[in-house]
C-alpha cells in the first residue's frame, strides 16, 4: 500500500500569522486553493489550517489568528494511506498537513485519495457509506431562508425537491454565488483587486451569506439551483462513486434508489471508507 509521501503535495502553498483575513484569501485566489496550512513566519512552525468557510464563519475577524483552526490533525509522511483515510472519514475535514520532525512538508486532501479508490475493486456501494442527514431545500422557497439553513447546518449543497419531493435540482456554496463572481464591491471587501484571478471563485462563496444580499422574498432557490443534477444510485461502487467526483470536480453527489427517489447525499470523505473498509 502507498504512503502518505507517495500521494501528497510536497512543500505546500501557506499563509503566514501574524497575518490577516484577506492574507490568506489573496493567497487562495491566487493560487486557485480553498485551504491553506498556518505557519508562524518567525520559525515556520504550523500553527494550524485555515479554510474559506473559517473565513465566512468569523467574517467579521480580521486576525488570522482568530479565525483559523488551532491544534490541527496531523499525519506523518511514511503512515500508510489508509490512516490518511480514517482521519478523513472520521473527522470529515479536508486537509491534512504532512509533518516531519516538527516540520511542514506536505499536504493530502480527500481528492488525492479518490484517485486511489478510482482504480480499487470493491463491493462497497453509495449507500453503505452515506452518514450525514440530508438537508434539502423546496425549489420554491426563499433563497434567503435556504442560505441561513446552509449556514446553520453547515453543509455545502442542498438537493432541490419540488412540491411532489422530486428531486430537480442542487445548490452548492459555489452556484449559489456565481453572479457574484464579477462584482467589483464584493472583490474590494475581500482585498481582491484584480476580478481576473480565476481561483477568486473559491472564496468568494459564503461572502453573502453574512451580508444581506440575499433578504429579498423575491428570490427564489430554483434562480439559483443547478437543474437535472448528476446523481448516483445507491447501488453504485465506490470506486465509481469516486471517479464521478474526480471527472466532474464534485466534492458531493446526491444518491437516487430504484425509482429515482433521493436517497441522500454523499460526500468525497465518505468514499474514502473504501479504503479503510469501515462505513
Amino acid at each position: 500500500m502507498k504512503t502518505v509521501a507517495d500521494i501528497m503535495t510536497a512543500a505546500p502553498i501557506v499563509v503566514e500569522v501574524p497575518g490577516s483575513r484577506n492574507d490568506a484569501i489573496n493567497i487562495m485566489v491566487r493560487n486557485k486553493l480553498t485551504g491553506l496550512p498556518v505557519i508562524r513566519s518567525s520559525d515556520g512552525k504550523l500553527m494550524g489550517v485555515v479554510s474559506r468557510r473559517d473565513i465566512f464563519r468569523k467574517f467579521n475577524e480580521d486576525q488570522l489568528s482568530l479565525i483559523m483552526k488551532k491544534g490541527c490533525i496531523t499525519i506523518g509522511p511514511d503512515e500508510d494511506i489508509v490512516e490518511a483515510a480514517k482521519i478523513f472519514s472520521e473527522k470529515r475535514i479536508h486537509r491534512l498537513p504532512v509533518v516531519d520532525n516538527g516540520k511542514l512538508v506536505g499536504i493530502i486532501t480527500p481528492t488525492d485519495l479518490l484517485k486511489e479508490v478510482k482504480e480499487m475493486k470493491t463491493d462497497m456501494t453509495a449507500e453503505d457509506v452515506i452518514r450525514t442527514t440530508c438537508v434539502t431545500a423546496y425549489v420554491d422557497e426563499p433563497l434567503a431562508y435556504t442560505v441561513t439553513a446552509m449556514r446553520i447546518s453547515d453543509v455545502p449543497a442542498v438537493p432541490v425537491l419540488d412540491e411532489k419531493g422530486k428531486l430537480v435540482g442542487i445548490l452548492t456554496d459555489r452556484d449559489l454565488f456565481s453572479d457574484q463572481i464579477k462584482d467589483a464591491e464584493a472583490m474590494k471587501k475581500l482585498g481582491i483587486e484584480d476580478s481576473n484571478l480565476a481561483g477568486y471563485r473559491n472564496v468568494l462563496p459564503l461572502f453573502y451569506a453574512v451580508t444581506d444580499k440575499y433578504l429579498s422574498d423575491e428570490k427564489k432557490v430554483r434562480d439559483y439551483m443547478v437543474p437535472d443534477p448528476l446523481t448516483t444510485f445507491k447501488k453504485t461502487t465506490l470506486s465509481d462513486v469516486a471517479k464521478l467526483m474526480i471527472q466532474n470536480d464534485f466534492g458531493q453527489i446526491p444518491v437516487h434508489g430504484t425509482k429515482d427517489e433521493l436517497v441522500g447525499m454523499i460526500y468525497d470523505v465518505d468514499v474514502l471508507c473504501a479504503l479503510t473498509r469501515k462505513a
